[in-house]
């Protein structure tokens, strides 16, 4: 019994020793371990490109596009009938030609006949005419000596005055056979081109029957639609002179002459070409549709036929790129276009090198650049990288970007603290 009880005794002490003596090892290697100082991490401060703001005048312009078309365009038809004899190679489609010349002839046969009967009568009326005045003569010296009545008298006034009548009728109708036998010559009212072609020889036309479609080539014109936002950056030819602080109501500001120039751009013969144009006028309403305003570009001889000039032409039908030179506004500051945030604002990096959030008053946005009217001032930085995280007066450090002055001098340099 003795030894059992000694058996139990010895199976449970044997883990309790071997548990306090880990127990004491342990607790000799926590108390021989080193010592570790805490340090607080220090911050890392997110490098940025800024640009640095100058202020300057920038001269502003207008984007659009439109069609070309002519300053006049029309039917061109017959004025009397007859048969179409002659047309000229210039009557074709894409053909030039130029003011009052020929373009048809038709049969004149008719009209010189016509003419030439006109012309007898007026002889026979012209004849009558010295019949009557030799008669009337004769009458009033009769007259005069009593030898003669009243109403011999009368009797040659009134046929004097019918053969005079009949004079002015046989003039008029020799001028009509005259302008008939003209207008046997179908010609141009201008210079200008053949859109389409709709007669030719052989062909029995009556009066009023189309000839060809022709349209004036002196200049070509194209309508380009402005918004009423843009409206505000262009000096109009047409009304008060538009700017960006608008004139109070009443203001008796004089209309403005000016006519903006225009740089008009298109592909054309598997190149892109320019024209030179100047805006002319304004249309007199705005686009019930699209609420925007047509502004009429005009350039002249697009075809160099007048001037001669060596250039390329300017087709009607094309469709061209339009820039508007618009108003000049002085004080305004230009940054690219990725330095504009939400809600209108930038990122400036003060002189302790910490962010502040700005907001700024856009004047007008481009493709690439972005002009600042108010809310910024001369030399300080912008931020133009992103950050995915921003917090006003955070921390940062700054890489300068070159302006255009020291672009020579080398490569950036960088501010800020150090990391």
């Amino acid at each position: 019994m003795r030894e059992s009880s000694v058996r139990v005794s010895a199976k449970i002490i044997a883990p309790v020793a071997v548990l306090a003596a880990a127990g004491a090892i342990v607790g000799l290697m926590l108390l021989a371990r080193p010592k570790v100082e805490s340090t607080r991490p220090t911050p890392h401060a997110p490098l940025v490109q800024v640009i640095r703001t100058t202020v300057g005048s920038v001269k502003l312009t207008v984007s659009a596009q439109g069609t070309v078309e002519p300053r006049t365009e029309s039917e061109l038809v017959t004025e009397v009938a007859g048969r179409i004899v002659w047309v000229s190679p210039n009557l074709a489609s894409g053909g030039f030609f130029a003011h009052d010349e020929v373009l048809a002839r038709i049969d004149r046969r008719d009209y010189e006949v016509a003419l030439e009967g006109a012309r007898a009568a007026q002889a026979r009326a012209e004849s009558d005419l010295t019949h009557a005045d030799a008669s009337l003569k004769r009458q009033r010296s009769m007259r005069e000596r009593k030898a003669s009545s009243r109403q011999a008298l009368d009797d040659a006034e009134h046929a004097r005055a019918i053969a005079a009548a009949g004079v002015r009728e046989a003039r008029v109708a020799v001028r009509r056979a005259e302008l008939d036998l003209e207008r046997t010559e179908v010609s141009a009212p201008f210079a200008g081109r053949v859109r389409t072609k709709h007669i030719d020889v052989g062909r029995y036309v009556g009066p009023g029957v189309p000839v060809a479609r022709i349209y004036s080539i002196d200049y070509a014109e194209v309508r380009l639609p402005i918004s009423d936002a843009d409206l505000a950056y262009l000096e109009l030819p047409e009304g008060r002179q538009l700017g960006v602080q608008r004139a109070e109501e009443g203001d008796p500001t004089p209309a403005s002459s000016a006519q903006p120039a225009v740089e008009l751009s298109a592909e054309y013969a598997g190149r892109r070409h320019a024209w030179t144009a100047h805006v002319v006028r304004t249309e007199g309403a705005l686009d019930a549709r699209t609420r925007m305003l047509n502004v009429v570009a005009r350039v002249d001889d697009p075809y160099g036929r007048v001037s001669g000039a060596q250039r390329s032409p300017l087709p009607v039908g094309l469709f061209v790129d339009a820039e508007i030179e618009g108003i000049e506004v002085d004080g305004v500051y230009a940054l690219p276009r990725v330095a504009i945030r939400r809600g209108d604002t930038v990122w400036v990096v003060d002189e302790e090198s910490r962010l502040r959030v700005r907001r700024v008053e856009v004047l007008r946005s481009g493709r690439e650049q972005t002009w600042i009217q108010a809310g910024l001032e001369p030399g300080e930085r912008v931020v133009t990288s992103a950050l995915e995280t921003v917090t006003e007066g955070m921390t940062v450090r700054t890489v300068e970007l070159p302006s255009r002055a020291d672009a020579r001098a080398g490569a950036p340099h960088a501010e800020g603290p150090a990391s």
